[in-house]
């Protein structure tokens, strides 16, 4: 199996745990927490700013001081916009869950920017549709770079079944603003119906990194450089959650030069 691809655990609890020790780089952090009413998660964020997202389900919430109350409620990540809760760093949080919940923990190096606790609404989040034909995909933007935080960037995308995504490829893992951004990424992968498949590929221009995998409901895949493109299959819908970091807080990506053509196709 692939290094880039993680398996979820069975069961309730912890089931996906990315960091930047285990992930071999600096920045971004992912967790994913599944709960049946009742169980709690909870952590001190420490020198980290953290983005929680509800994946599905609703439950109480509770974040640097702050009580949030019940949060939630979309049943599927294919259903609607989610509720997040952004995190500053030197903070703890707690989610105790209504239902059964799907929680991601979207982490990044925190930069003292004394930022509180806040919720991100559904009503609030921005969406958009990108690409044409079989390239169309719908985009909501959780913790796009027009909103307070230090080093997070936190988007989620829907394709549709025969759709590709992240496509034409492109990268951001160069240090050279303006035209590009360093930016590492995690893919949090679901499908709907659960038993599809999905195909994503990293790869770089000199192929030294060079990986295609097959991703199942619940895995996630690490993007430490390169392209990245994904290809959803047939009758199964692609959702993914992206978390991205880098040293600046900026989303400038560079297109693979063979297929640029395909922008104005």
């Amino acid at each position: 199996m692939s290094r880039l691809l993680v398996k979820p655990k069975k069961g309730s609890g912890l089931v996906s745990h990315v960091t930047p020790e285990s992930a071999g780089w600096t920045y971004v952090g992912f967790d994913l927490h599944k709960m049946k009413p009742g169980e709690s998660a909870s952590a001190s964020t420490g020198a980290r700013e953290v983005c929680l997202v509800f994946v599905s389900g609703k439950g109480k919430v509770s974040a640097g001081g702050e009580d949030f109350d019940t949060l939630g409620g979309r049943s599927s990540p294919f259903e609607g916009k989610p509720w997040s809760v952004y995190v500053p760093q030197g903070s703890d949080w707690k989610v105790t869950a209504e239902t059964d919940v799907e929680l991601a923990v979207c982490s990044a190096p925190g930069l003292g920017g004394g930022l509180p606790a806040r919720v991100i609404a559904p009503d609030s989040l921005g969406q958009e549709t990108r690409g044409k034909g079989t390239n169309t995909r719908y985009v909501t933007n959780i913790l796009p770079e027009g909103e307070p935080a230090d080093s997070l960037l936190v988007v989620e995308v829907i394709t549709p079944g025969g759709h590709t995504s992240s496509y034409p490829p492109h990268k951001h893992d160069r240090d050279n603003l303006p035209e590009e951004s360093l930016l590492e990424e995690t893919y949090y992968h679901r499908l709907n119906p659960p038993q599809g498949f999905a195909f994503q590929r990293v790869y770089t221009d000199d192929r030294s990194l060079d990986e295609t995998m097959a991703v199942e409901d619940g895995d996630v895949v690490l993007v430490p450089r390169g392209y990245h493109p994904c290809a959803a299959c047939h009758g199964y819908d692609l959702y993914y959650l992206n978390v991205m970091a880098g040293p600046k807080r900026t989303w400038k990506f560079h297109n693979a030069r063979e297929h640029e053509w395909l922008m104005k196709a």
